[in-house]
């Protein structure tokens, strides 16, 4: 609603990576000079780590939109604790090789054959593996591998990998040597600079149309920097709560006053509910047996809005049940059919 309410053509400050809202900031600026060096080498490891939100999904959607793929054969991974074999199974399908049936030796052979059909094709493969700080130690050795194919002394595959900056201290592991002595550079992606938020809250507006309102004053600006540390997911997020906050409230110059304002709404909307102590992880027995199991309320803060819901189907499901339950437990006790209801309530409860 506050795109429609400012003029604007859509939200600039979307969560979703998006490269049209790619931004130089100095650090930006460096991690993409280490991923053009890697691409001029067209060998070993370039590996980019950066803080959750820090841009590291951006900087590869900025990449791959500048990339030729006339030129470049790009095959990206998304990893999610990948086993070895799965993720051979995923470069494979990035060759379009058929690995269905296929041993891990033959993978691998099917591999080496991919990329050079590849090169025969005049392109040049690069492997993005993204989230790399969740691959098993098996998995990372299996790039190390795949490192080695080359033709006529040059490699065949150039590999990218980006992860969260525990991945630095994964490096250093006995384990991962080999490995590490392929890296040909290591960035950092940082936070941005104070001075960088203004025009980066500028540029995002501009690519949807902005022609000056809203506008932040110099405080704002300070203020929006100090509550998200210069990350940019956080930037985006305070910022796109506050354009809201002035929609609904008719602002079109941001102050101190209105980021500080949002942010205790956002920290009301993420503070744990008061639990009753009686009711906190506290089951329902039944015959000794327990039939419900009701969730702790102080573990609610933080959660997605999907999980929400589903614990919120859960307690409807519970209620349904312990009703249930209760209604069986007094045609019971009355005497109406002890034993079918015993066999219902034990079902009820199960």
């Amino acid at each position: 609603m506050y795109d429609e309410h400012y003029g604007l053509t859509g939200r600039p400050f979307q969560l979703t990576p998006d490269p049209r809202f790619w931004f130089d900031t100095a650090t930006h600026k460096k991690a993409m000079a280490y991923l053009g060096y890697g691409l001029s080498q067209g060998e070993g490891f370039i590996v980019i780590t950066g803080d959750i939100g820090a841009g590291k999904t951006t900087l590869v959607g900025h990449l791959t939109a500048t990339i030729d793929p006339a030129r470049l054969n790009v095959i990206k991974v998304v990893s999610s604790q990948i086993a070895a074999d799965d993720l051979l199974r995923t470069v494979c399908a990035g060759l379009n090789v058929d690995a269905a049936g296929l041993s891990k030796s033959a993978m691998l052979t099917a591999i080496e054959k991919g990329l050079h059909a590849v090169a025969r094709g005049g392109r040049r493969t690069l492997l993005i593996v993204d989230e790399v700080q969740a691959l098993p130690t098996d998995s990372l050795e299996e790039l190390r591998m795949l490192s080695n194919f080359q033709a006529g002394g040059y490699a065949l595959l150039q590999i990218f990998l980006l992860g969260q900056p525990e991945f630095r201290d994964r490096l250093h592991e006995d384990g991962l040597e080999q490995l590490r002595q392929r890296v040909i550079a290591l960035h950092h992606l940082g936070p941005m600079e104070v001075e960088e938020v203004d025009p980066y809250l500028a540029h995002r507006l501009s690519v949807v149309g902005w022609t000056g309102r809203p506008d932040f004053d110099a405080d704002a600006v300070a203020a929006i920097y100090a509550w998200s540390g210069g990350i940019p997911r956080r930037i985006n997020q305070l910022t796109a709560r506050l354009m809201l906050h002035g929609a609904l409230d008719g602002i079109d110059v941001f102050g101190a006053d209105d980021v500080a304002a949002v942010i205790a709404d956002m920290q009301r909307d993420t503070k744990p509910a008061a639990a009753t102590p009686e009711r906190v992880a506290r089951p329902f027995l039944v015959d000794g047996a327990t039939a419900i199991d009701l969730p702790d309320v102080t573990d609610l803060a933080g959660l997605s809005d999907e999980r929400l819901a589903a614990i919120e189907r859960r307690l409807e499901d519970q209620d349904v049940a312990l009703r249930r339950v209760l209604t069986l437990l007094v045609d019971w006790v009355e005497g109406s059919g002890p034993q079918a209801d015993s066999a219902e309530l034990r079902q009820t409860a199960g």
